[in-house]
């Protein structure tokens, strides 16, 4: 790959991805485009870019997933360069390849490699040629008989889980307990699949019961280099979408360590990978084995505990190698000497994640040694219904497990205050104090176990004031009329 310099870059996304991605570009000197939606003509990384062009209106697929409309834009701005953060279009290859086709430069995997691996099916079938263990399945199954056809032939007893093969993000994934559950399953697996990503095919794996998510980050560049950054535990999901990660897992063994980052690094040799991308497991801490779950090829969320315990800047790396640059690392250089925590403050319900919006009357933070903050909002800032409740992620770090979880305690507890929007931190307080977490004994269905021993250490809060949002939100659409975009 020829050296292309990098002189400006469009950010073609919104929030704490756009906010993360302009963060690094700025201590470049690299100048920055934002692209914004109506109702985010205020938000934090329109104010953070060099330049910002309005893309349309509310809903994503007239605006954030406008994919002719975002090429645009980079040419109005005088922009080379494309950077899509994650979420949206991080993950879609027909994009990726008219960026490139524009004449821009992707930072990001090749478009190739990220339709490949897209599919679940194609993915597990590279890991398999890859000699990576898969968790038993079938794939394409046409009829719930098939699966128990397959369920005998292989005894395979349930849990299950049915899984969209173009899916992701917890959408299209139904766990069955038992053999009358499997019909409904079935159809609806197919129905999220159709709705979601225009695919209704889907897979069907056996359900680890105590499983552990680990995922490995990875970097490569064009010259032949792939370097592990070291693993992260993303265990603690709701709805199949991970809430807390930390960095090095306390699952594993130094072996297991070992085994499943240069897993991580064979597989992502064998498919040709560059750019940044993230290899994720899942860990049976039953019988000490590790399976392959999927490759994310994009900056994952929680890449900022990986940052923290190497002192590496991943953001920063991925502009390199778009570059043509090689890694200046070897892998005996990725030290991990430090311990680090990433909590994700959503704006929902901490009791039913129900999306909570309106506008941050109040947005106080206390930095203390050992925090790091990715902010996507700011006081006064509005939280509008139409995307990702993501608004700010908290990361703590310290020489040991229990000092950056003794950070967080402090920063959710007493250093962080967010009025206006309810907010997931009474959650995330209550799930750091229980003592199973404490001690490392939790699996990916920590959450729903103990969702109403964790509700119940919350302090109530007077609702008037969310009744009185919805109502001034109703009388807005009555008086003015509904929004052609609703």
């Amino acid at each position: 790959m020829a050296n292309s310099e990098i002189k400006k870059v469009l950010v073609a996304n919104r929030s704490v991805p756009a906010v993360r991605v302009i963060q690094t570009c700025q201590d470049r000197k690299i100048p920055t485009t934002a692209v914004y939606s109506t109702p985010d003509r205020l938000a934090a990384h329109v104010f953070m870019a060099n330049s910002a062009v309005h893309i349309g209106d509310a809903p994503p697929i007239e605006s954030y997933l406008n994919k002719e409309r975002i090429i645009q834009a980079a040419f109005e701005t005088g922009a080379n360069a494309v950077h899509p953060g994650w979420g949206f279009l991080a993950e879609n290859s027909s994009f990726a390849k008219m960026v490139k086709d524009a004449g821009l430069i992707w930072i990001g995997p090749e478009p190739e490699v990220i339709d490949k691996m897209g599919d679940k099916i194609q993915s597990k079938n590279e890991a398999i040629a890859a000699n990576v263990p898969v968790i038993p399945g079938i794939n394409s199954p046409d009829s719930p008989d098939e699966i128990r056809r397959w369920l005998e032939e292989e005894d395979v007893s349930y849990p299950i889980m049915i899984k969209a093969s173009a899916g992701g993000g917890g959408k299209g994934m139904v766990r069955v307990q038992k053999d009358d559950e499997l019909d409904n399953a079935f159809a609806q697996a197919k129905s999220e699949a159709k709705k979601s990503f225009g695919d209704d095919v889907v897979l069907v794996e056996k359900y680890i019961e105590h499983g552990r998510h680990i995922e490995v980050q990875i970097v490569a560049d064009h010259h032949g280099k792939i370097l592990h950054l070291h693993e992260r535990e993303c265990t603690l999901q709701r709805r199949n979408q991970k809430v807390i990660e930390e960095a090095p897992s306390p699952s594993l063994s130094p072996e297991a360590r070992e085994d499943i980052c240069s897993t991580a690094v064979r597989l992502m040799k064998a498919i040709n990978y560059t750019s940044a991308g993230t290899v994720e497991f899942l860990y049976d801490s039953d019988t000490d084995k590790f399976y392959f779950l999927e490759v994310n090829t994009r900056l994952q969320v929680e890449h900022g505990i990986t940052e923290i315990i190497t002192g590496l800047d991943i953001v920063s790396m991925m502009l390199d190698i778009a570059e043509g640059e090689a890694l200046q690392y070897n892998q005996e250089d990725i030290k991990s000497n430090r311990w680090a925590l990433e909590v994700r403050i959503n704006a929902e319900d901490p009791k039913t994640f129900s999306p909570s919006f309106g506008e941050i009357s109040r947005l106080h933070m206390n930095l203390i040694p050992g925090i790091r903050v990715s902010q996507g909002a700011f006081e006064g800032s509005s939280i509008p219904p139409y995307y990702d409740s993501l608004i700010m992620l908290l990361m703590t770090s310290g020489p040991d497990r229990e000092n950056a979880i003794m950070k967080m305690d402090s920063t959710l507890c007493r250093n962080l205050r967010v009025e206006g929007v309810k907010t997931l931190a009474p959650l995330l307080l209550s799930i750091i104090r229980h003592p199973n977490f404490i001690n490392g004994n939790f699996s990916t269905k920590f959450i729903e176990t103990h969702m109403d021993e964790l509700v119940s250490t919350f302090n109530e809060e007077d609702y008037e004031s969310e009744a009185l949002k919805i109502a001034k939100y109703v009388a807005e659409i009555s008086a003015l009329g509904t929004p052609k975009w609703i």
